[in-house]
């Protein structure tokens, strides 16, 4: 784990769950975030605990913006070792011949506009100091398709710029891989269970292990992915995902499962 860590999303939900477990580890961590107030509260959190940790305000769908603020964090701090992009939104369900095409630009500008504009600020970086890892958050979306036509082709372009930016960056001695999460029991997806907007035992049932995955589970994952135990690990996605991609596909088939006879 390196020890300038970048967090875009780190306000709330995996990118709070990413930059807590950084901090832990020694990292001095950066959180940047629309919601400069919810980055706040969880940078002070982290320091109460005894971290380093700053917030800072930044749209990362604004190129500019992303610029701007990497050259103020590389003034303070030096160059980032670790880059997190954990910015992104979610839509409803949709199809998509009746999408809401202002909706679906606006999502691909954060989701993958976003990983896009942090990648390339702070990959410039990283590459003129020879050294660096990246770690995008991606989605089982990256591999299958769900009804989300704009969330689920953003994720998948994701995929491919991990790929991309691997060779580009691996020949300058900087990693990139990403995390590829199924649904995660965040605050906000509990609030939607609890309200009866969401069923538990549904999420449960499409995934080969009966446990649903936590932001603490994405965040380890994230970790070794910055570590040095993962130096030999570029270019590639991680399903964190209790088995949600196999269980899916081994669920069509037409003879049964072998536990229903």
């Amino acid at each position: 784990m390196g020890e300038i860590a970048v967090i875009t999303g780190g306000g709330s939900g995996l990118g709070e769950a990413c930059a807590r477990k950084l901090a832990k580890g020694g990292a001095t961590t950066w959180l940047l975030d629309l919601n400069i107030t919810g980055a706040e509260e969880v940078a002070e959190s982290i320091r109460a605990s005894g971290g380093a940790a700053r917030a800072m305000q930044v749209d990362v769908s604004d190129a500019d913006a992303v610029e701007e603020v990497t050259l103020r964090i590389e003034a303070d701090s030096g160059t980032p070792s670790d880059l997190v992009t954990a910015a992104g939104v979610i839509e409803t369900v949709s199809t998509v011949l009746d999408a809401d095409l202002e909706a679906h630009d606006q999502l691909w500008a954060v989701n993958y506009g976003g990983t896009l504009n942090a990648c390339r600020s702070f990959g410039r970086l990283m590459r003129d100091a020879g050294t660096g890892s990246i770690v995008t958050v991606g989605s089982v979306n990256s591999y299958a398709a769900l009804p989300l036509p704009a969330y689920c082709p953003s994720k998948t372009a994701i995929l491919r710029l991990v790929e991309m930016l691997s060779v580009e960056l691996g020949r300058h001695g900087v990693r990139v891989n990403g995390v590829a999460p199924t649904y995660v029991l965040t605050p906000g997806l509990q609030a939607k269970v609890d309200a009866g907007e969401r069923s538990l035992d549904a999420m449960l049932n499409v995934n080969a292990l009966k446990k649903m995955v936590e932001p603490s589970d994405i965040a380890n994952v994230v970790a070794f992915l910055l570590s040095d135990d993962a130096r030999a690990v570029t270019g590639h996605m991680m399903p964190v995902d209790a088995g949600f991609l196999p269980a899916t596909t081994f669920a069509t088939f037409a003879g049964g499962q072998p536990w229903d006879e």
